[in-house]
């Protein structure tokens, strides 16, 4: 989110943030705890980022059809953790996103690979 707010073409003065703080924003914050249901402007900005996420998903499916992402967005369903555990995460995952990390501890053959080195050192 930081880099979003970085590449803003219009500098904000103030932020109000659904529930935490941006570490490295020098810009004023107020996060607000479950503020998608208490400020309007927080519920709009939330619609449309899950809108153009699950958009997004869509077209990684295209890339990653055994993934399912057309189906799911990348929620953690049955049917993505399956594909989980049989592919291993690809490319577009978070590898930063907890179960995501979880599920990397726990595979063994995921022990060899580049990515998951890059992702232990930091």
């Amino acid at each position: 989110m930081l880099r979003a707010i970085q590449n803003l073409s219009i500098k904000p003065q103030f932020i109000l943030s659904d529930a935490f703080k941006i570490p490295g924003l020098t810009i004023p914050i107020k996060a607000i705890i479950c503020g998608d249901r208490t400020v309007k402007s927080i519920a709009a900005a939330s619609i449309v980022a899950k809108v153009s996420r699950d958009q997004y998903m869509i077209k990684m499916h295209e890339l990653y059809p055994e993934y399912g992402f057309a189906d799911h967005k990348g929620y953690g369903t049955k049917q993505h953790q399956r594909a989980l555990k049989k592919f291993g995460p690809s490319p577009i995952h978070r590898m930063s996103y907890r179960p995501i990390k979880m599920f990397i501890k726990k595979s063994p053959q995921n022990e060899s690979c580049e990515w998951r080195r890059e992702l232990e050192a930091g």
